[in-house]
């Protein structure tokens, strides 16, 4: 790869992280908190929006200008305490509720019209008949599509309160014909976990995409039925886990953890230190782990790793993480809308604060820093990633391991070809836009494979490129910046793997995805896969 060509793929991975990063700063919320503003302070506001409101030169919304300000206050405190107005409130928490009222399809824009690539199993969507490649017309009686479409308005149109009912215009390619169908909104749980397999006979996978109310759940499943097919080894994979609920964090170090063990602890503005400790539950105390991270990897997903590392509990993979060790307090204002507070810093067991250095009031720097690192070449070379020797710390079993910002991994594996596609590049859209179309021009042959059955075709793979080829690869912007010709079996991978998820899933994609992973390769190629040191 040439330096040109890293320039290239790291120019867009800022934008990315930062805009995930509001998931990892919900950590540890008390919803039912609210306060009001008290004595003169709060006379002395309202006297000036009073003012404003009555003689300023033109009509503005003094609420408007109340947001900016508690904007620009929690700006000023540090990069993490956020203010969510109430129109938000709804959209910021679903995620950590677990569940939504939908009905449960995966839809995408293509061409000119939102269109259904998959009802989830058991959905109100998929009850109601919905079809893979369904294109939406209308909602109700609104028009969804068209030149302008907005995928905003869609989602706010399809979603509703339970047992509603929405009726969708659509039309289906397979019989030429537009027709009405009418779904009745349910709850559509928000998988957090959305792969777990074996990759051999005694090593299995587990992915946490987010730490949500029914995370914890979720894993404790996959844990379980992976022990009944012979896992003995666990690759626990949280790249690109920006966080969530703090005590689900606790709960999953919980389950490799023995009863006492020091998982975090966490410290307040007066000194006042609260320690979280592990109990005597726990289904995979006995088994060898190993943990995958990224420059994504920030939160409670760093609480969990820190935890595990630091009691010789885990082998960690990858690159170093984001480096988030605040703790967010969640309060209700009067008026509905929320601000998430900084009030503590987290320690791992050791002792190491993960969180990055930060100047108060200087929130852009704070991720520009973040952007820079990723310009010194640390993720490509594990003698770029910063070592500070003052913060060094030593585990029971006498491994160093460091502070400063971030989890340092045990093993070291560069950012590689697909991690850039799949997260970062602008090629990802028309790669979207790709497998979409080869889906409607190859419906009819594609619904006859398994998910199995599929996974283990390999012509499907040289087909998909085939067929990309002849649409995209003359493309001089693809051949001399991305260099697919170069990069063609990986690329041919991603495309396959795309394809599997659309089809049947995250599982399916994970699991087509493993065969290029040089995380997972790193360690199932290693001689030395069962000893954590």
């Amino acid at each position: 790869m040439s330096n040109k060509q890293k320039s290239l793929y790291i120019l867009l991975i800022g934008a990315a992280v930062i805009l995930g990063m509001s998931i990892g700063q919900m950590l540890n919320f008390d919803n039912k908190t609210e306060i009001s503003l008290k004595g003169s302070k709060k006379n002395k506001i309202n006297n000036l929006l009073r003012y404003i409101n009555e003689e300023y030169v033109d009509t503005i919304q003094t609420d408007s200008i109340v947001d900016v300000v508690i904007q620009d206050i929690l700006k000023n405190l540090d990069p993490h305490s956020v203010y969510i107005p109430k129109n938000k409130v709804e959209d910021a928490e679903e995620e950590l509720e677990g569940s939504f009222t939908g009905i449960g399809v995966l839809f995408q824009q293509y061409r000119d019209t939102f269109t259904v690539i998959r009802p989830l199993s058991n959905s109100p969507a998929q009850k109601a008949g919905l079809r893979p490649m369904d294109r939406i017309l209308l909602v109700d009686k609104d028009t969804v599509y068209g030149k302008n479409i907005d995928l905003n308005l869609l989602s706010k149109k399809i979603k509703g309160q339970s047992g509603t009912p929405v009726i969708l215009t659509v039309y289906r390619k397979s019989i030429d014909s537009i027709f009405k169908i009418k779904v009745i909104r349910n709850k559509i749980p928000i998988v957090s976990v959305p792969a777990y397999f074996m990759i051999n006979d005694s090593i299995g996978f587990i992915k946490i995409s987010t730490f949500a109310a029914n995370t914890y759940d979720e894993f404790h499943k996959a844990v379980k039925e992976l022990k009944t097919k012979g896992m003995t080894t666990l690759i626990l994979d949280l790249r690109d886990n920006t966080g969530g609920l703090l005590k689900q964090a606790d709960l999953i170090a919980d389950e490799f953890l023995p009863n006492g063990k020091l998982i975090f602890y966490t410290k307040d503005q007066k000194g006042h230190i609260k320690k979280v400790t592990a109990t005597a539950r726990g289904d995979f105390e006995n088994g060898q782990i190993y943990v995958l991270i990224n420059e994504n990897t920030a939160s409670a997903s760093e609480i969990v790793t820190g935890a595990l590392q630091d009691n010789d509990k885990a082998t960690v993979v990858g690159r170093r993480s984001y480096g988030k060790g605040l703790v967010q307090h969640e309060i209700t204002l009067n008026d509905g809308s929320k601000v998430r507070l900084t009030t503590a810093r987290y320690y791992t067991p050791t002792g190491r604060s993960i969180q990055r250095p930060y100047k108060k009031g200087h929130k852009y720097e704070y991720e520009q820093a973040f952007k820079d690192r990723q310009f010194n070449g640390e993720l490509y070379y594990k003698d770029s990633m910063p070592i500070v020797d003052s913060l060094k710390y030593t585990t029971p079993k006498g491994k160093i391991v460091y502070g400063g910002g971030g989890i340092i991994p045990d093993i070291f594996v560069p950012i590689n070809y697909n991690d850039y596609v799949l997260k970062y590049s602008y090629l990802n859209r028309y790669l979207s836009d790709f497998i979409t179309d080869y889906i409607d021009t190859h419906l009819d042959t594609l619904q006859y494979y398994t998910s199995q059955s599929f996974i283990a075709d390999e012509m499907i793979a040289d087909d998909l490129y085939q067929n990309f080829k002849i649409k995209h690869i003359k493309n001089y912007r693809f051949n001399h910046k991305l260099n697919i010709r170069k990069s063609k079996s990986s690329f041919k991978l991603l495309m396959k793997a795309l394809l599997g998820r659309d089809l049947y899933g995250t599982n399916v994609y994970y699991q087509i995805l493993t065969k290029d992973d040089s995380m997972l390769q790193k360690i199932i190629s290693s001689k030395d896969t069962l000893n954590v040191k």
